[in-house]
């Protein structure tokens, strides 16, 4: 496995990562989220106390094919933190005030 490029926003991360053929892409999700929640619990013992019973990542998680369109990929990934700043932002109407 191999991280091609990847972006942590305050509440998910985005990663482009090539896979090989022989491992299936829940495998390497499971992987990663197991590894990295050790990692942080290593880092910063007290954090572990507060997921007694539950775990430290969500349990879903979104994923696509890249093929040729890899370059927009990898581009989008780099320019997260910009484009949520931006939807942050945006003012939505209040539902209450709609008609």
């Amino acid at each position: 496995m191999e991280i091609l490029d990847a972006h942590a926003c305050s509440d998910h991360i985005h990663m482009c990562v090539s896979i090989p053929p022989k491992h299936s892409v829940s495998e390497i999700v499971g992987y990663v989220k197991g590894k990295s929640a050790m990692m942080v619990f290593e880092r910063h013992s007290k954090i572990r106390q507060n997921f007694k019973g539950q775990s430290f990542w969500a349990r879903g998680y979104f994923v696509s094919t890249v093929g040729r369109n890899e370059a927009k990929v990898r581009e989008y990934i780099r320019n997260q933190e910009m484009n949520e700043d931006v939807e942050d932002k945006l003012e939505l109407p209040d539902p209450n005030n709609l008609f």
